[in-house]
């Protein structure tokens, strides 16, 4: 070992996988950050002094007398109003050519806000898509995961809700992007004039896996700094946390821990939960919303991934193509906004409630009435008008091409009813029949 100014160098490493480095090592801390032969690496565990790296860019090359260098800090990022408007990769470093913005020091990974720090949700997103505001309207402070099959438009609908919301700061955390997509979310923020109050930090599927783990931290670190002491509004898209997560497995698996189920590392849930719970509304009046993409395997809701980062969340947002009408929708049957309630018909029109779970009702009455056709059934009238509003209720407000504003879509719904139904078929109060009915009663 030998020390240079506050730098601590070790040349003897024990083991070594594709991913990590061991060696013994002294008054070293948890999360510190090192260079392996010049690569980045963070430490990752200690035990009885023997310590292990993640080396970001991975170990190919590395041999057992390599330098290490231990750098006495975690990962940090420069924190001002400067980061608005930049493109910065995984270690906060900027893709776009200029100087490295110049801030604050700031260690990324802190813990989130206590609770008693933190005030209820109380303003509704609107982001112009019914599948949302209509069904499952977002709140301000509130955390929420897309739920989407890797070939699902998620990219598309993600930049849509963070240009239609109401956001002073919009902070992309993007994790193995295909460079089609990175330009996708560029190009699209900067047509529609936001790129002032646009942070982005990017890990592409060309960059090492194991960057991952760094982006969402920097992208959360970025988005307290303006929340807490600017009061502002931030909205944080993340995608995708399936590879985030997938990154981990992959650290987990090379420093042979005991993977739990799919092969996730039994930490994956306070490891999601440290995140998410970033999420928050404070007394201030600055909230940090958080959206994350969750890509699932075959559809498959039960995996490790969705299934934790179900039980974190306060509900999710699941896309589907329809197969009806080929539209891709948000699907009323199982997505869900656990907060809701404290907003709809409170913070919206007052027949916002009822209208929403008559179409939802009289759409579930239409995929029974499905059911019975596939299996040879005669329909009844009901049965066939059901059907018809179904399809017209995906292709006009549910699907995720319709960008109406919330005043718009609860008119939409009153008029797919009337045009189908009969008042005493909808099961609507009077007193909102009488006033918002758009139809012969």
């Amino acid at each position: 070992m030998e020390t240079t100014a506050f730098n601590r160098h070790y040349t003897e490493i024990s083991h070594i996988t594709k991913a990590t480095v061991s060696l013994q090592a002294d008054g070293v801390s948890n999360e510190e950050l090192a260079l392996v032969e010049g690569r980045l690496a963070q430490v990752v565990r200690l035990q009885d002094g023997q310590v292990t790296l993640q080396v970001f860019a991975g170990t190919e090359g590395i041999s057992n007398d390599a330098r290490v260098t231990f750098l006495g800090n975690a990962p940090v990022l420069q924190v001002s109003e400067a980061l608005l408007g930049r493109f910065m990769n995984a270690y906060g470093l900027p893709l776009d050519g200029m100087e490295p913005a110049v801030g604050v020091r700031t260690e990324i990974g802190g813990p989130s806000v206590n609770p008693v720090r933190r005030a209820q949700p109380f303003e509704p997103i609107l982001t112009g898509i019914a599948g949302i505001d209509l069904n499952n309207t977002l709140l301000g402070g509130q955390k929420i995961p897309f739920f989407a099959d890797p070939d699902q438009p998620y990219n598309e609908v993600m930049a849509t809700v963070a240009l239609r919301a109401d956001a002073d700061v919009i902070v992309l955390g993007g994790m193995g992007l295909t460079n089609d997509d990175y330009i996708y979310y560029r190009q699209r923020f900067e047509t529609a004039g936001v790129l002032h109050k646009l942070v982005a930090f990017i890990n592409t599927s060309e960059n090492p896996a194991v960057e991952r783990l760094l982006v969402p931290d920097m992208a959360l670190t970025a988005a307290e700094y303006f929340a807490v002491e600017h009061h502002k509004k931030v909205l944080v898209l993340l995608t995708d946390m399936t590879l985030f997560a997938d990154a981990l497995s992959i650290v987990s698996n090379r420093m042979d821990q005991i993977p739990s189920k799919d092969a996730m590392p039994g930490s994956l849930y306070s490891d999601l939960a440290r995140l998410y719970e970033k999420a928050v509304q404070l007394p201030s009046g600055g909230s940090i919303t958080i959206i994350a993409v969750t890509t699932l395997n075959q559809g498959d809701i039960t995996h490790a991934i969705p299934d934790n980062t179900g039980y974190i969340t306060e509900g999710q947002l699941f896309l589907r193509q329809d197969t009806e009408t080929g539209e891709v929708i948000v699907d009323p049957f199982r997505s869900l906004s656990r907060l809701k309630q404290l907003v709809i018909g409170k913070k919206t029109r007052e027949d916002h409630p009822q209208i929403m779970n008559a179409c939802i009702r009289l759409y579930a009455d239409a995929a029974d009435a499905k059911v019975k056709q596939e299996n040879g059934f005669d329909l009844t009238d009901y049965d066939q008008r059901c059907l018809q509003f179904a399809k017209a209720y995906t292709r006009e407000l549910l699907s995720i091409r319709v960008q109406l504003s919330m005043e718009a879509m609860l008119n939409k719904a009153w008029q797919l009813v009337a045009d189908w139904f009969r008042p005493e078929e909808t099961g609507l109060k009077s007193e909102l029949v009488a006033r918002y009915w758009k139809g012969k009663k």
